[in-house]
């Protein structure tokens, strides 16, 4: 059942199911709530109240908001942690790995761990080597860039070409659902606006993060030239000891999708000791 927070006039969507320690899920940009369709699942059959949420401007939230930055998405996230009754563990991918990374720095009260799949968390300077010499980084900002300047739907569809390396078994109906959403009034413009918001705010809150921390990145993910070493900077940017890193061989960017059960098997054992106590 959809449930919806009011904030500042606007509205954010969200599901909760399952019982216990709070786990709130959020997403990446071009998607919704769905992208967590088989985790989800798996964490609430774990013991977890998993709140699945479309960030603003995405699924079934209102489209027509202030800002998209990650600081934005933060607040919104610490927002529903509050309404639920946290404290809660944070899922976040992509641009939501780094505004997980906000709201924990900035409420470390509400937020006991993170999780942050494949999450563009750091500023990021031009690679004009990787961009000549790996084909899936190339062609994912290209295609990425387009969606950006033009707002080409297409564009977008390219770029989930390479970013799913394997595409899941329901993919067919999931991206008709995808383009659907993003052919309704204001969708796209929130697409563009996110691939422009700069994640340099959320870089500067690395230092500041208190819990404990994984990243799990994929090792085909076409946003990098080199996504594990991507990983390895946010960690290093964390204070020692909290931050830990996996991998996972084959996975592209959407890697909670494509490969879920492996990250489940990552999240769940890391889960039980930072959720103990939310």
């Amino acid at each position: 059942m959809i449930e919806y927070l009011s904030l500042a006039g606007r509205t954010l969507a969200y599901d909760v199911t399952g019982q216990g320690p709070l786990v709130v899920l959020a997403h990446g940009i071009g998607d919704s709530r769905h992208s967590y369709r088989f985790l989800a699942p798996i964490l609430a059959a774990a013991g977890y109240r998993v709140a699945n949420v479309d960030i603003r401007g995405c699924g079934d939230s209102s489209p027509d908001w202030d800002g998209y930055s990650r600081s934005d998405i933060a607040g919104d996230l610490v927002a529903v942690v509050r309404h639920l009754g946290g404290p809660a563990v944070i899922i976040g991918h992509s641009i939501s790995g780094g505004a997980a990374t906000i709201a924990t720095a900035t409420a470390p009260d509400l937020i006991t761990g993170v999780v942050e799949l494949a999450p563009f968390t750091r500023a990021q300077a031009f690679d004009l080597a990787g961009l000549a010499r790996v084909r899936r980084f190339r062609t994912g900002y290209s295609q990425l860039a387009q969606v950006m300047l033009l707002g080409r739907l297409a564009s977008w569809k390219k770029y989930l070409d390479v970013a799913y390396p394997v595409e899941p078994a329901d993919w067919a109906g999931e991206l008709a659902r995808i383009e659907a959403k993003l052919s309704e009034p204001g969708r796209m413009k929130v697409l563009q606006a996110m691939c422009k918001a700069n994640p340099s705010d959320a870089g500067a809150q690395l230092p500041n993060v208190a819990c404990p921390v994984l990243v799990i990145e994929g090792s085909l993910d076409p946003d990098w030239r080199d996504a594990a070493a991507e990983g390895q900077r946010i960690i290093a940017d964390l204070p020692r000891g909290l931050g830990q890193l996996a991998v996972i061989e084959g996975a592209g960017h959407y890697l909670h999708a494509q490969n879920p059960d492996q990250v489940a098997a990552l999240a769940l054992p890391f889960l039980a000791t930072v959720a103990a106590h939310a």
